[in-house]
Parts: structure tokens; sequence; C-alpha cells
């Protein structure tokens, strides 16, 4: 199971983000994946669960381009009967995303994951036998790199990867966008667009095989350090 906990940055000195967040994460009602909906739980702090890789990769970097979050993602067991509120939950997967937030703050792309598992203690060990310290180490890493990515895109490679994301070929793309085909081929170059959408769907699997590692036992002694 994963937590998502995101915190607005910079709260202080600008508007309060969070009734926006939470209203276009709910806005289309239950998703595919979101186990409770997305809710403010205290200040400048949004949580969710959700028990899709792909679906929290997604929504992380949507977070991180808008430069405006510190994305913590918790995984892990949640305590049972899961209650209807998603701020009234608990377990390790909420502890993980708290310790994870915090970490986030001052981590590269603003993202960090936690699991109830010990990091190598050199970066990269373990990542050969695919154990959870190595797949940790490696999505951690995967995110924050893509997440640097996504916030890093100009709009104009944003506009153009969107509309090739959503079915359109670059030819419907440059149309939409009254532009030519070349333009759109060079916007998703210059933006690493597919190479990113590659890289997310590795960092998923990984997610999801890192969960699923802790399920099946495979949590190391100590908690995550």
């Amino acid at each position: 199971m994963f937590v998502m906990t995101m915190d607005q940055r910079g709260s202080s000195s600008g508007p309060d983000r969070v009734a926006g967040l939470v209203d276009g994460l709910n806005a289309e009602g239950p998703e595919p994946g979101i186990v409770r909906p997305f809710q403010r739980t205290a200040g400048d702090e949004v949580q969710g669960l959700l028990d899709r890789a792909d679906v929290v990769v997604g929504i992380a970097l949507s977070a991180a381009r808008s430069g405006h979050w510190s994305v913590g993602i918790g995984v892990g067991p949640v305590r049972e009967p899961m209650p209807r509120e998603t701020r009234a939950g608990a377990g390790p997967a909420f502890e993980n995303a708290r310790e994870a937030v915090e970490r986030a703050k001052h981590s590269p792309g603003h993202v960090a994951v936690s699991a109830p598992v010990s990091r190598p203690a050199v970066a990269g060990a373990a990542m050969e036998d695919a154990d959870p310290a190595g797949l940790l180490e490696a999505v951690e890493a995967g995110l924050q790199l893509l997440a640097e990515l996504e916030y890093r895109r100009s709009e104009e490679g944003q506009d153009a990867g969107r509309l090739v994301d959503d079915g359109l070929t670059q030819r419907e793309a440059a149309e939409r966008l009254g532009i030519t085909q070349q333009a759109v081929s060079s916007r998703l170059r210059s933006g690493l667009w597919h190479e990113t959408r590659r890289l997310a769907s590795v960092a998923a699997a990984q997610l999801e095989g890192l969960d699923g590692r802790l399920a099946a036992g495979g949590s190391a002694p100590g908690g995550l350090r």
C-alpha cells in the first residue's frame, strides 16, 4: 500500500494551494488506484491512500512539475479496517510517508520514498539482488531525477507531450498547437519526453515490486534510516 503526503512549499509567503490540489485529484470521483481520497490533514498538507504504483508516480511527477509541493511516498501496510477518512488512517505506510515528506523538503526534485527497510551502506548496494533496500534506492533516485526533469521542462514541451500522451499523433498535436510537426518533434526531443515516460514506467514497476516484496515479508529489521 502507498500513502502520499504532500506539503506545500513556501506556504507562508504564497496562497493556500491545498483546496485546488485536493479538488483536482478528486474531481472525477473515486479513481482506480486511489483507495481513500486525498484530504487536507493539517495546515498546508495533503494526504491520500493508494494501491497502484503507476498512479502514485503520475501524481508525484505532476506535483513536482508545479514546483509547489514536497512529496513524500510511504510504502508498507496500513492498519485494518481502514477508516473512511484518510486522515484517520494509521500504520507503517502512514509513518513512512511522514518521514519521507520531511526528507523531501531537502531532497532533489522535492520527492522522497520511505519503506520499512534499511538502506544499503553504500549507494547502489544490493541492487543486483533486487532486495527491498536496493529497490528503495532505485525508486527514489529515479523519481528524484524524473521530478527534476519535469520541473525544468518548458511549458511548450509539456503541452506537446500531454497531447501525445492523450493519443494524438505528432501531426495532430501540431495542428492543435498551431505549429509544425517538426516543432512538436523538437519539443518532445529537447524535453526528453519519451525517455522520461519510459523511466516513469520503470520507476512504477520498481515501486510495485518494492511493495510486493514487503508484503511477502521481505522487509529488513531496523526500519528505514
